[in-house]
């Protein structure tokens, strides 16, 4: 008895500064936030001004703001379509990396590789290539001659720009939800395979009857994964678009690319209104937790029935 509390006390003694971390950078700033929502909490206010509490104000003026309800929108549009583009070019890359192929290594390494990028950097990298390589290909190449200014043409327009949106985070992320489902794919019993190529099955039988229900749990993993990462999606969002370029909603001109981050920080940051930036926050981490809690529990049934 003494012994184990004494390993007890040990490991409470090692876990201490990763809790008080925890604690101090995570727990009491939510709840913080929280109760700045309520309030008129502004970077602007002077010192001698009084916090007031202001009930559910804020909240009534975010779902009145043009700019917040389409930032809402375009960010479903682009986490559904993140989504399922990260997914499927992992999915398939794993599959390739996966075979007997020379230098496979090499290539999950170099797969893998643009997750290592910050994504403030990749963004920046990417709006020249968008902006001046393309268009200098185009100038090059006289089949490619439609791309001489592909600034108009996929940084310019809405729709393109959130093409380009899904493009930039699908070439950073597949390659580390690869990883994933080559764990699991290598985790298929081999006499499985073995068995099903006796019967006569070919490769596609193989994959889709016996890999793909093996490595639903990877599904669980990275869907949750690839979502929260979407709906977060902010450093791409800056360097590459900054939000733009401009369309019109309910009448007033926004932002065409402004995700729900960016439209929180600029709410916060840049138009000095905190406690109304910090009341987006606590709709965004509502909106993102029941997703996430619907999409784990959909998957979860579909593992059982595969």
């Amino acid at each position: 008895m003494k012994r184990r509390k004494q390993n007890t006390f040990i490991f409470w003694l090692f876990l201490s500064p990763v809790l008080f971390a925890f604690v101090v950078v995570i727990v009491i700033p939510f709840f913080l936030g929280i109760f700045y929502s309520f309030t008129n909490w502004s970077s602007s206010a002077r010192a001698d001004s009084v916090l007031t509490f202001i009930g559910l104000k804020n909240f009534y003026r975010i779902f009145r703001d043009p700019s917040f309800l389409y930032s809402f929108l375009i960010t479903i549009i682009y986490t559904f379509l993140n989504v399922i583009s990260i997914n499927v070019v992992a999915l398939v890359l794993a599959v390739v990396v996966t075979t007997k192929l020379k230098l496979r290594n090499l290539y999950r390494v170099g797969f893998f590789i643009p997750n290592l990028i910050g994504g403030l950097v990749l963004g920046y990298v990417w709006q020249f290539i968008f902006n001046n390589a393309i268009p200098a290909i185009g100038k090059a190449i006289p089949l490619l001659a439609g791309f001489a200014n592909a600034n108009n043409l996929i940084l310019g327009k809405v729709d393109s720009s959130i093409v380009a949106l899904v493009l930039v985070g699908t070439w950073q992320y597949a390659g580390y939800i690869m990883m994933i489902y080559i764990a699991a794919i290598e985790g298929v019993p081999e006499s499985l395979i073995e068995a099903a190529t006796i019967d006569g099955a070919n490769s596609f039988q193989r994959f889709t009857s016996i890999t793909i229900p093996m490595v639903a749990q990877a599904f669980t993993i990275t869907t949750f994964l690839t979502l929260v990462q979407s709906f977060k999606q902010f450093d791409i969002n800056v360097s590459l678009t900054a939000g733009g370029p401009s369309t019109m909603f309910m009448g007033k001109p926004i932002f065409g690319t402004e995700l729900l981050s960016l439209n929180i920080y600029n709410t916060a940051f840049v138009a000095n209104n905190l406690a109304e930036g910090q009341a987006k926050a606590v709709i965004f981490f509502i909106v993102l937790v029941i997703v996430s809690i619907i999409q784990v529990t959909v998957n979860k049934k579909k593992e059982v029935e595969m």
